[in-house]
């Protein structure tokens, strides 16, 4: 899914604790809206870059994100974390739902 110019773009992302963090959710108007609706119900921590929800929208559900963004989304799974008072660590325990 290609964004354009100036359409609001949100991305969700799904880490289990083991592998890189791979594409869960992704869409842009009325579907960034209800991704973000969705995340807020649910307690998850937003982090808004429309930069960066720009690449990531272009991946297609399931994909890892690229080695070339491990750096920036690992700081922003680390804050997230943080936010809810776990580690990355906590990311695969039995019972907590991934982040």
């Amino acid at each position: 899914m290609k964004q354009e110019a100036n359409r609001p773009a949100a991305v969700a992302l799904k880490y289990d604790g083991q592998h890189a963090p791979t594409i869960s959710a992704t869409g842009t108007d009325e579907l960034a809206e209800e991704i973000i609706r969705i995340a807020r119900e649910h307690g998850i921590p937003l982090y808004e870059n429309p930069e960066l929800a720009g690449i990531l929208s272009r991946l297609e559900l399931n994909d890892e994100i690229p080695e070339t963004l491990y750096r920036v989304v690992a700081e922003i799974l680390a804050f997230a974390f943080n936010l809810q008072g776990k580690t990355p660590a906590d990311a695969g325990s039995p019972g907590e739902p991934p982040l």
